[in-house]
């Protein structure tokens, strides 16, 4: 996104820096935020400054004529509110309500009765909740009337007919009865009352109020019905019978059945007032509308005359949350304070999701901050925001810690705080914390949940333990929770990543009995459970399902077929294998007494035939088609595929290929693989330092697909390099440690080629300590653990490549005693094996073709290729 410093007058400027929330410097020429806190890792804070400048005519319209251009941006999982956290905001809403002075709304006096007329004229009467006794005692006998008793809603409305003498009494039994759920008896309440003549100047009120309750409680056709029916009987087309209908459909994410409401609104002459465009501003955050659709209605409801208010603005906030958009949060914060418009507790915790989403853990804590000198305390959701922020990058230790902050402040954690704690302890591992959490929200009043369940099965899953997330899933059933699609998902991604396809098949099986509608999640977890067992076929099966289910693939989907055809090292192209299966009719995976376990097919069987890597490319060229935009997992794939060419000429001519769309990453790659690392190395270190700055998976999937691609052609100083340049930037940067007694190289999260250009690195600083005249210290051990490939306990493609390394150089390391995952030498044992001048020339790597050639930019000759010649022809066309 381009810069938007126009994007505020200078006033705003000036009020979000007065309440100490950063805001973008003009000319500054990027999107980073300057504000008040200091240490950010964006960069250097600084209090943002009052820029000078002309701004004529109103204020709102200069700031929406110069707003910037949306762009979308990734999504985040975000915390959504719950119906307790709205209870709770709204009391502390009330309690904040004071002015500037300390004095409450009430003191400025009450308007005149002609000034409330004024302002009410031509409106209906609002709610002020002044019903009858009787109308309570009316709702009361209606809730408690049984379904057997034969008493209908209708009839126990005619029996107190005539004591409902309130203008209040029979909105305030609609109401009533939807907020205790009772959307039926409402209904039939609502269908007796616009049969009344004497209560014909409400129905209008009725019917509005009647959509308003459906569309609350989730029942938008019916609210649809009633609306339809209101118009055809003359009391439906008003602004509040449109609003309220426009609030259904987007309180169910609705957004373009709610759009088309509000043009039609228009169209019959219903001009629209501050509730409804509120409300489709609203609509448009729930409905993953961009921003500028949402500015625009803002922009058009200035020019009716309508002045946005407190909702507006938090309803706008809301949409850059959800679409991730933090430095537009604060834009129009700042322009919300340089309107004077008071900002409450909803403002702040949406602010604060927003900036959390965009990964600004630093400004958000001082955001939080901030409010206390508003007079607005943080509460359940402030704290729940904050600690799901923190989770999600990672610094858990930080959320943990807020986390007993929020309870000695005396805010009491809700269902979505345990579970955001539930979560994070069981990402880390701390299963022992992780069920204690669970004990205290039991002790607090509150169940275990569904996601309660699904964030336990996925992290034991994640952490090997399949027992106990089959147990969890089968508790979870025995104490009436029913499990959903993520609970699905979990347990099959689990089993997929440990090889267990027919467990993945069964969950599978079990989650169609249950008639669930499968998700593009759940069916990329199964396709990559096929796929990794070998079984290609039948990943093409479920590819097919889920496309005719109208379920379109998602990278994840392309990445595990790529994968799996570039493993097996053969394959039919994606469309053969498509057309072999529409033929015959196809079962559909999974159905019951169906056979899905084929015998997979055995690299060790196919040496010499290489069609699986032509077919990878041509899985590449359809996620291309589809507008899939390939991502380091795609890179690794492609890379592993190299691996398996039969030649180091083949794994070039695929790595050109995949300059034609992607000219930069896949260049390199083949540069630094063809020997020509100093054409390409200024490049690749451009290359390194933009992988730096996304999160550490993708960094330490992207240098372990590199290296292993580079040492598996004998590039290996190439590869050592890459390694070296990867710990400068803090890749694995836990892989070296040192203490008095021990110096601990571990390798159990890097790839063999990564392991193996490591561990002549560590060995080589050593010899420089030893070369130096430093001891070294009593132990010295390399963890390999069980490897990252590994699918088999005791078996690790990383310990076996390591071991098999440290013959060949003569290194004196032997498997520990208990430990067959730790190798370990004495300290003085290893001080006289580096000592020893033989041993540099055994540590010292060399690449197996060195070219200085600068033309590495030529296109490719797909003549080298071992496939047959219309084979290639698909490819390249």
């Amino acid at each position: 996104m381009a810069s938007g410093a126009g994007f505020l007058s200078a006033e705003a400027k000036a009020a979000s820096a007065a309440a100490g929330v950063g805001v973008l410097v003009e000319g500054a020429g990027s999107s980073g935020l300057k504000g008040a806190a200091s240490g950010s890792r964006g960069g250097r804070w600084r209090p943002a400054t009052r820029q000078g400048g002309q701004h004529g005519g109103h204020g709102g319209e200069a700031w929406v004529a110069q707003r910037v251009a949306v762009t979308g941006r990734r999504a985040g999982w975000g915390h959504q509110a719950q119906p307790g956290h709205q209870q709770q905001a709204q009391s502390a809403s009330a309690a904040a309500a004071t002015t500037a002075g300390g004095l409450n709304a009430e003191f400025c006096g009450r308007r005149s009765t002609r000034l409330v007329s004024k302002f009410h004229h031509g409106r209906q009467k609002l709610y002020m909740g002044k019903h009858s006794p009787e109308a309570d005692m009316a709702a009361q006998e209606i809730l408690q009337a049984s379904p057997m008793s034969g008493s209908s809603t209708g009839m126990l409305l005619e029996k107190w007919s005539h004591q409902l003498v309130g203008m209040e009494d029979f909105p305030y039994l609609l109401r009533e009865l939807g907020n205790r759920g009772e959307w039926e008896r409402a209904l039939e309440g609502y269908e007796w009352m616009v049969q009344q003549v004497h209560l014909r100047s409400e129905w209008s009120k009725l019917a509005s109020i009647m959509i308003s309750t459906l569309g609350r409680l989730g029942k938008v056709e019916i609210a649809l019905d009633v609306f339809n029916r209101a118009q055809k009987a003359g009391f439906g087309n008003n602004v509040y019978a449109y609003s309220a209908m426009v609030s259904a459909y987007g309180r169910s994410g609705r957004c373009r059945e709610a759009l088309k409401v509000f043009q039609a609104m228009k169209k019959a002459g219903c001009k629209p007032n501050l509730i409804t465009y509120n409300t489709i501003i609203d609509a448009c955050g729930k409905g993953g509308v961009d921003l500028k659709k949402a500015l625009d209605i803002f922009e058009e409801m200035q020019k009716e005359g309508v002045e946005p208010d407190r909702i507006t603005f938090n309803s706008l906030i809301a949409v850059c949350s959800r679409g991730s958009l933090w430095e537009d949060s604060q834009r129009v914060f700042a322009e919300m304070q340089r309107r004077g418009i008071e900002q409450d507790i909803f403002t702040y915790n949406t602010l604060i999701d927003a900036v959390c989403k965009g990964g600004q853990m630093e400004l958000a804590a001082s955001i939080m901050a901030s409010m206390r000198g508003k007079n607005i305390s943080p509460n359940v959701v402030t704290y729940s925001t904050m600690i799901d922020g923190y989770g999600k990058l990672g610094c858990f230790e930080e959320a943990i810690g807020l986390y007993h902050d929020m309870k000695e402040s005396g805010v009491r954690p809700d269902r979505v705080s345990y579970n955001t704690l539930i979560d994070i302890y069981a990402k880390l591992g701390r299963f022992d914390d992780a069920l204690t959490a669970c004990k205290d929200m039991e002790r607090a009043g509150l169940k275990a949940d569904v996601v309660t369940y699904n964030a336990l099965i996925d992290a034991y899953g994640k952490q090997g333990k399949y027992k106990d997330a089959a147990c969890l899933f089968e508790k979870m059933k025995a104490e009436g929770l029913v499990p959903n699609v993520l609970t699905f998902s979990a347990l099959i991604d689990s089993y997929s990543k440990a090889g267990m396809h027919q467990e993945a098949t069964n969950i599978f099986v079990e989650f169609k009995r249950a008639g669930l509608k499968p998700d593009v999640v759940l069916y990329s977890s199964l396709i990559d459970s096929c796929c990794k067992c070998g079984l290609v076929e039948d990943a093409v099966v479920l590819l097919q399902e889920m496309m005719q289910a109208g379920i379109q693939p998602n990278i994840v989907t392309y990445n595990s077929l790529i994968d799996a055809y570039g493993r097996n090292g053969q394959g039919d192209s994606l469309e053969a294998v498509k057309a072999n299966l529409s033929n015959p009719p196809v079962q559909k995976f999974g159905e019951k007494n169906m056979e899905v376990i084929r015998r997979p097919a055995h690299p060790q069987e196919n040496a010499g035939d290489h069609t699986g890597v032509l077919a990878a490319v041509s899985v590449f060229h359809e996620m291309q088609q589809f507008g899939l935009k390939p991502n380091v997992v795609t890179f690794s794939a492609i890379l592993n595929a190299c691996s398996r060419c039969a030649s180091l000429q083949e794994a070039s001519v695929l790595l050109e290929q995949m300059r034609f769309f992607d000219s930069w990453v896949y260049g390199i790659a083949h540069g630094l693989l063809m020997g020509l690392r100093d054409q390409v190395w200024v490049e690749a270190l451009r290359l390194f330092d933009e992988i730096a700055r996304m999160d550490y998976a993708t960094g330490a999937a992207f240098y372990n697909a590199l290296t292993d691609v580079l040492w598996h052609f004998g590039q290996r100083e190439g590869a050592q390099k890459v390694v070296v340049a990867a710990k400068r930037r803090q890749v694995w940067e836990n892989a070296w440690w040192r203490s008095e007694q021990q110096y601990c190289l571990d390798l159990h999260l890097m790839s063999v080629g990564a392991a193996q250009a490591m561990l002549h690195v560590w060995l080589l600083d050593l010899r420089d300590l030893v070369w130096e005249g430093h001891d070294l210290p009593r132990v010295l051990s390399i963890l390999t653990g069980w490897g990252k490939h590994s699918k088999v306990a005791g078996f690790s493609t990383v310990k076996r490549a390591v071991e098999s390394r440290l013959q060949e150089i003569k290194a004196p390391f032997q498997v520990g005693r208990y430990n067959e995952g730790r190798l370990v030498c004495a300290g003085h044992i290893v001080r006289a094996w580096l000592g020893d001048p033989r041993t540099s020339k055994l540590l010292t790597l060399k690449d197996a073709i060195i070219k200085s050639n600068p033309q590495w930019n030529r296109l490719p000759d797909l003549g080298l290729l071992s496939l047959k010649e219309s084979q290639l022809a698909d490819v390249a066309t």
